[in-house]
């Protein structure tokens, strides 16, 4: 057992570390790895995602990993990335098919954590992917509300004109 986890261990090195090789040899080894959880409920594809590894997370996609699992927290990939600031991963799952309006356990969504991160670019991707701007999360505030606790004249603005 000590010797399994021990490989799981260098699996995940592997994902922070976008080493993409020798997360291949290591579901090529365990196949099941591909939604293997570790102790934040983080699978592959969220921890990939996360770190900003886009052709990590490309290679994890192609080869069946769930495009919307959520971690222990209720966080999708998808939502990780907008509070990340990692546009081009945005694009890559929104084009996947990324629940552009999935709320996390606090109310959340992609788009409150761009209105949040003040990650303009990221909110006009979902916007124009169909993300719903009166989603509310577990204080009451909409992506609007986080805008303008940051003070984000151009978030505001974007926000407004939908």
């Amino acid at each position: 057992m000590e010797q399994q986890n021990n490989k799981v261990g260098t699996f995940y090195a592997a994902i922070r570390e976008g080493n993409l090789e020798a997360v291949k040899a290591g579901l090529q080894e365990e196949p099941k790895w591909l939604e293997h959880r570790d102790e934040r409920g983080s699978t592959p594809l969220l921890l990939a995602t996360y770190y900003g590894h886009k052709e990590l997370s490309t290679f994890l996609l192609e080869a069946g990993a769930e495009l919307n699992v959520e971690d222990n927290s209720g966080n999708t990939p998808l939502m990780g990335v907008c509070f990340k600031g990692f546009s081009d991963l945005t694009e890559l799952l929104i084009e996947q098919g990324a629940d552009v309006n999935h709320q996390s356990a606090m109310g959340a969504t992609a788009l409150i954590y761009a209105a949040t991160f003040n990650k303009y670019e990221i909110a006009q991707s979902l916007l124009k992917a169909g993300a719903k701007t009166d989603y509310r999360d577990s204080r009451g505030m909409t992506a609007m509300d986080h805008a303008e606790m940051q003070g984000s004249d151009r978030m505001i603005s974007l926000l407004k004109e939908q």
